[in-house]
């Protein structure tokens, strides 16, 4: 099972393009996984025969778990893809069902003296609640779900089709199911896996600093605080951002941008661009090509640190990041952006962020950025310091835009005062690999594109 993303750390197996004793070709489609953010065909790694087959369709597995063998046809020793297809399946351990994949959870913090961990052994004596009826396996057929979502159907025995989506498409969301869950009077998700566990006094709990691992949300001593646990997803995202901080030298270099110019062509031209586009023509696909156009200049920003050595990378491949309804984050990549106008960006930014949001992520679509930027603007931010997403060496935060007054030069040279549509753009950036002096003249350089490029022209 391969890892589709930083932060993926299971996956679910759709669809098997193959049987077993079909041959299949290196490169050709394999099979189709769908994660928490992405779906997925999966090349075969290697030419032959598909000698076995491990994990079903419709089973959820870690990632790494063996999912089939391919053999190279022959049969030495009488030993023909019949026979070692049998052999693999013996020698493999059984997959695991949706049911049985779901990670275990980690026990209650111990008194003073105790020397478990949230990684002690498995057979530690934790009480848990009785076994929940599983759904007949086609209350979910022929639904495109998450392996969440899909293992809390089953764990409570809901027929899927009685549920009425609230997500994207109106596909079905886990707070859908957790829902109906309560609707119904069962227990909390939480409390399914195991009974609460008794919470530590406070001179049992630990030190200031030292994490707090509880197995469910809960209140704490009575009081309004609840203890929630993180999700895979969440420990993957807080792992690959401390790594992350722990390897660039991160600084951070704030610019106040003037969008006059940009704010003066979406008034002029956003209605009818919207009309013909379907969607709104927004701040990003601007600062997006002015970035593309400065990196151009200042190619030590589109780069990797390696062995001693600065990476620099002639295509540029631009990460946009997208917010998973809260549920995640996740950074396409907009491959070859320096081939692009102002409305091949908007479109292709708008396709990678829906692609995103719907699962239809392939794992090119997540592979081979050179430079990410995250874009809080429409949520009025005004400085964002974001974690630098590696192996890059910087990434640019789109701030929120709005109108104030600014000094600006008359043509007899004298100053006014005028209202504009003014924002800070934020970059953090790898100090390893560049100085402070190369990133300010990059900003001053995205400022000027900004506010005195003719982007009429552009669409």
């Amino acid at each position: 099972m391969p890892q589709l993303g930083e932060t993926v750390t299971e996956g679910t197996i759709t669809k098997w393009y193959k049987a077993v004793g079909d041959t299949v070709d290196r490169d050709e489609p394999l099979f189709e996984v769908s994660t928490d953010k992405v779906d997925s065909e999966v090349p075969s790694p290697a030419a032959g025969v598909v000698s076995a087959i491990l994990v079903e369709e419709g089973e959820t597995v870690d990632v790494g778990v063996k999912l089939a063998v391919i053999s190279d046809g022959t049969a030495p020793n009488g030993h023909g893809p019949e026979s070692d297809g049998a052999a693999a399946v013996a020698a493999a351990p059984p997959a695991s069902t949706p049911v049985a994949a779901a990670p275990q959870p980690e026990p209650a913090p111990a008194a003073a003296g105790s020397a478990a961990t949230a990684t002690g052994p498995a057979t530690a004596k934790v009480p848990t609640a009785p076994a929940r009826p599983v759904a007949p396996a086609a209350s979910t057929e022929g639904l495109v779900l998450s392996p969440v979502v899909r293992k809390l159907i089953n764990q409570h025995g809901i027929d899927a089709s009685t549920l009425s989506g609230t997500g994207l498409g109106g596909r079905i969301t886990r707070g859908d199911v957790e829902s109906a869950i309560a609707t119904a009077g069962g227990p909390a998700v939480a409390d399914l896996v195991e009974e609460p566990a008794p919470v530590p006094s406070i001179s049992e709990r630990p030190a200031p600093g030292a994490p707090a691992v509880l197995p469910s949300a809960r209140a704490v001593d009575g009081s309004r605080d609840e203890v929630v646990p993180f999700t895979n997803i969440r420990r993957r995202t807080a792992e690959h951002m401390v790594r992350s901080k722990a390897t660039s030298a991160h600084t951070l270099m704030v610019k106040e941008i003037d969008y006059e110019r940009v704010e003066q062509v979406r008034r002029a031209h956003g209605p009818q661009f919207k009309a013909e586009e379907g969607f709104t023509l927004t701040y990003l696909p601007f600062a997006a090509l002015a970035t593309v156009e400065a990196l151009a200049e200042f190619p030590h920003l589109n780069a990797s640190v390696g062995d001693d050595a600065l990476i620099v990378h002639h295509d540029i491949n631009l990460g946009i990041a997208v917010d998973l309804d809260n549920e995640g984050l996740i950074v396409p990549v907009v491959h070859n952006a320096e081939e692009l106008n102002l409305l091949g960006m908007a479109r292709r930014i708008r396709d990678v962020a829906d692609r995103a949001r719907t699962k239809r992520l392939s794992l090119d679509d997540i592979s081979g950025g050179t430079f990410s930027i995250t874009n809080a603007g429409p949520f009025g931010t005004l400085i964002t310091g974001a974690v630098i997403n590696q192996p890059q060496v910087a990434i640019l935060s789109t701030d929120g835009v709005s109108r104030k007054p600014v000094v600006v030069e008359l043509p007899d040279g004298s100053e006014s005062i005028a209202i504009h549509s003014v924002g800070l753009v934020a970059m953090n950036f790898d100090h390893r690999a560049v100085d402070g002096a190369y990133v300010a003249r990059f900003l001053a350089r995205l400022a000027a594109i900004l506010n005195d490029r003719d982007w009429a022209g552009e669409l």
